[in-house]
C-alpha cells in the first residue's frame, strides 16, 4: 500500500515507517523536524528509513494547509496515519497556541486531505490523557470522556470528534488510537524514562511527581506499532448495533472506531524507577514533588476491544522494555 505518515521523524512515526517499509509498503513521511526537542535525534531516526527507496521524505508542518493539500494530491496515499502533534501535557500549559495550531488546525488539514483524495482509512493518534478526571479503572473506550484536565487532552478529544464528523459526512473510515505512556528505544527526551536515565547517569536528582504515587500503563514501542499496523490493515466499519438512545462512545453508524493501546498492567512509578536503577547500576537521587497541573494520578487501559477486533494484546513487561531502552541509550549516546 501507499501510506502517508505524519510525524514520521517522531518516536512512534519513525518506528512505524520502518516496520511498514520492511513488509513492502510505500511510505510518504511528513515531518517538520521542529525543535520542541533535540532535532539531531529526529534526524537520526530518519536515517533508518531514508535507506529505503520506497520512502519519500516530505518536510512540512501539518498546519500548512496549502502544502498538506499539495502533498495529498501529489502522492495520493491509500491510507494515512496521523501521528504529528504537539505533544506533552505540561507544555500545553506554557504554550497553548502550539496545540491549537498543530492538533486542531493541522488535524483539520489532514481530514480535508483524506476527504479530497478519498483515502481508504485514516488512523490517528489520540491519547490516554482524554480520560482526564475519570476514576473508574480500567479506562474503557466506551466511557464518557468529557472532562479533560489539560489542553493537550482536550485537543485529542477534539480530534476524535472531528474525525467522527468526517466519517459521518463523507464516509471516511477513521480510527482513533488512545496510546498509553509509550516508552522504549528512540524515545522522546521529554518523557520520564529518557529524562530519568540522563539525570541518573549524570549524577543529577530526578523529579518524582505526585511523591511517586503515580501508576502508569507503560506500553513498549513495538507493542504500540504492532497495534497501529493491525488497526491500519482493518478499516473502520459502521456498527450495525449502534443505538442513538444508548450511544456507544467507541463506535457509530458511521465508519468510526476508537481503541485503547496499552499494556493493561499499571506499574507504580517507584517500581519503574527502581527497574531503571537496576538496569543502570546506579541509584537515583530523588526530589519528591506534588502532582503537577494537568497530570492524572493513574492510567490503566481496558484493551478488550483491541483483543476482540484485532486479536492483539500488548504484553511486553516493563523489566524487559526498560532494559532494552537502557541498552539503546548507552549505545546511542556512548555512555
Amino acid at each position: 500500500m501507499r501510506i502517508l505518515i505524519t510525524g514520521s521523524a517522531g518516536f512512534i512515526g519513525s518506528t512505524l515507517a520502518l516496520r511498514l517499509l520492511e513488509r513492502g509498503d510505500e511510505v510518504i513521511g511528513v515531518d517538520a523536524l521542529d525543535d520542541y526537542y533535540d532535532v539531531s535525534l529526529k534526524e537520526a531516526r530518519l536515517q533508518r528509513v531514508l535507506a529505503y527507496e520506497a520512502y519519500t521524505d516530505v518536510r512540512a508542518r501539518i498546519e500548512n494547509r496549502a502544502l498538506i493539500a499539495e502533498t495529498f494530491a501529489r502522492y495520493q496515499p491509500q491510507r494515512v496515519v496521523n501521528l504529528a502533534a504537539q505533544a506533552g501535557v505540561r507544555y500545553s500549559i506554557q504554550n497553548p497556541a502550539a496545540y491549537v495550531d498543530s492538533n486542531l488546525v493541522g488535524f483539520g488539514n489532514i481530514l480535508e486531505g483524506c476527504r479530497h483524495q478519498q483515502v481508504e482509512h485514516l488512523v490517528y493518534a489520540s491519547s490516554s490523557s482524554v480520560y482526564g478526571s475519570n476514576t473508574t479503572m480500567p479506562f474503557s473506550v466506551h466511557d464518557n470522556v468529557n472532562h479533560p484536565v489539560s489542553l493537550y487532552a482536550a485537543s485529542k478529544k477534539a480530534n476524535e470528534l472531528m474525525a467522527h464528523t468526517y466519517s459521518h459526512l463523507y464516509q471516511i473510515p477513521t480510527t482513533g488510537l488512545r496510546f498509553f505512556t509509550v516508552y522504549g528505544p528512540w524515545g522522546r527526551p521529554d518523557m520520564a524514562l529518557f529524562l530519568f536515565t540522563r539525570k541518573i547517569l549524570a549524577g543529577e536528582p530526578i523529579q518524582v511527581f505526585n511523591y511517586g504515587q503515580h501508576r502508569r500503563d507503560f506500553t513498549y514501542i513495538d507493542d504500540i506499532v504492532e497495534g497501529v499496523i493491525r488497526v491500519l490493515d482493518k478499516p473502520a466499519e459502521s456498527n450495525p448495533d449502534w443505538n442513538s438512545d444508548h450511544p456507544d462512545n467507541a463506535s457509530s453508524q458511521a465508519p468510526y472506531r476508537l481503541y485503547n493501546i496499552g499494556n493493561n498492567q499499571p506499574v507504580e512509578l517507584m517500581h519503574y524507577i527502581s527497574t531503571l536503577e537496576q538496569c543502570l547500576g546506579k541509584t537515583a537521587e530523588k526530589e519528591m514533588l506534588p502532582l503537577q497541573p494537568g497530570d492524572v494520578p493513574d492510567t490503566y487501559a481496558d484493551v478488550a476491544d483491541l483483543v476482540n477486533d484485532m486479536g492483539y494484546r500488548p504484553n511486553t513487561l516493563v523489566e524487559e522494555g526498560v532494559a532494552w531502552f537502557v541498552d539503546w541509550y548507552r549505545d546511542y549516546y556512548q555512555v
